[in-house]
């Protein structure tokens, strides 16, 4: 989810994170070593992360492993605390709703409030590869900009519709402490604990103590 460059292109100043994705995801994806998914309980999940300060080699291989440990696991999104870091980073590959494919990485996201006549609720389900096979319907705004830093410590700001803004909202909620089941009704959330006690994860995770 290429390391975002100084000289990135931006539209109306967004990121331009639609254009090389095979190539740009490879290419962090190959450098990087996979990780094991930390799961709910975890307690680097249920914290807000740190922000971002450095943005040098270390931040650089941090992003190629996320990249790595998101394509072993089959995501969309992955925040560092997902593989057990405490930072505030996300990265994504992810498409909208036009099968539009974006790939990305942004630190130290904020989410844009919304005015109300841009809120228009989709209430489609989902997952998290920290609460692995279960999904749930959650009630979401199908627009999102996100605001923050690309990995040189640029402001970057990306927008999403439809899926990707769902992911956008799904993977900064991780770096403040939320899994998208604390935003389930009591019932709900059991019920989507009960799948993830019933299944068996299809990648490497992190055991609770």
């Amino acid at each position: 989810m290429a390391q975002q460059e100084t000289d990135q292109q931006l539209n109306d100043g967004f990121v331009v994170d639609t254009e090389d994705c095979e190539e740009r995801e490879r290419a962090y994806r190959e450098r990087g070593t996979s990780r094991p998914i930390t799961v709910v309980g975890n307690p680097v999940l249920h914290k807000e992360c740190k922000d971002v300060t450095e943005f040098g080699d270390e931040l650089a291989r941090l992003i190629d492993d996320m990249f790595a440990s998101q394509r072993t696991a089959e995501g969309v999104g992955l925040a560092a605390n997902q593989i057990g870091v405490d930072l505030k980073v996300f990265v994504y590959d992810c498409m909208d709703d036009e099968g539009v494919r974006h790939v990305g990485v942004v630190c130290n996201p904020v989410l844009e409030e919304l005015a109300p006549e841009q809120r228009v609720l989709d209430d489609s389900n989902e997952g998290c590869l920290s609460v692995p096979g279960a999904y749930a319907s959650l009630p979401r705004p199908d627009y999102a900009v996100v605001r923050g830093q690309d990995a040189k410590g640029n402001p970057i700001k990306v927008r999403g519709t439809g899926y990707f803004a769902r992911c956008l909202q799904h993977e900064t909620d991780h770096l403040y402490g939320y899994l998208y089941i604390d935003r389930l009704s009591k019932r709900d959330r059991k019920d989507a604990l009960r799948q993830m006690a019933e299944g068996t994860p299809r990648y490497p995770v992190v055991p609770n103590d």
